[in-house]
């Protein structure tokens, strides 16, 4: 995913997002240690993906933290 389109997200859908790429991480450590995995370099993906969603999520945290703290007037 690029980081535009997660950004265009809710935090709900990233959060939904992160579960469902965690369930194929899952799914392809399971190919992995059977011998049948199709697409090892996909792993890496799916983390990279999961690291960008998890960074957007702090930034966005971050931005709402700084508004709340500037002063009002």
């Amino acid at each position: 995913m690029k980081a535009a389109e997660i950004r265009d997200l809710s935090e709900k859908e990233r959060g939904e997002k992160i579960a469902d790429l965690q369930q194929e991480i899952f799914n392809l450590k399971f190919q992995l240690a059977t011998g049948k995995i199709e697409n090892p370099s996909r792993l890496r993906l799916i983390r990279r993906d999961i690291a960008r969603i998890r960074t957007i999520q702090k930034e966005t945290e971050v931005q709402e933290s700084k508004k709340e703290e500037q002063p009002k007037s």
